[in-house]
């Protein structure tokens, strides 16, 4: 069961959902839109992850605009060189190219068109976390 669920804050809902769709295969499961069309909220489903997305008003500024992020969004999908084409192809900016990480996973960044920061990844090996520099409690 997933438990946690990321909340994106977009100035334009509508135009993230159709990004969404089109750069990671998201596809939309609800939308609430205001009498004047406008979404307000919506849920978008990759698989068994789920995703809700939101027009704050007000003097929100997305983080295209406010030049800072906060929050970095992670996706694992079974060809991530697919993706990323998927996703430059629809308007994504590749931040980094896909490449393997020592942790084992193959891994691409890409920044949507609302600035909020995504990595997307496909796992390749298993290693240990020691073997890359990090610890496992237990």
């Amino acid at each position: 069961m997933q438990t946690i669920t990321p909340y994106l804050l977009c100035e334009d809902v509508a135009a993230q959902l159709d990004f969404l769709h089109r750069a990671f295969g998201f596809d939309e499961t609800l939308r609430l839109a205001a009498e004047d069309g406008t979404v307000n909220h919506a849920e978008m489903r990759r698989g068994e992850g789920v995703i809700n997305l939101g027009a704050p008003g007000g003097d929100f500024r997305n983080p295209a605009h406010s030049g800072t992020a906060s929050v970095l969004i992670c996706v694992t999908v079974d060809d991530v060189d697919a993706v990323c084409e998927r996703a430059r192809n629809a308007g994504a900016q590749i931040t980094e190219e896909p490449a393997d990480q020592d942790y084992g996973e193959r891994r691409f960044a890409a920044t949507d068109p609302e600035g909020h920061q995504w990595f997307v990844a496909q796992p390749i090996r298993d290693v240990a976390p020691e073997e890359w520099g990090a610890t496992a409690p237990g």
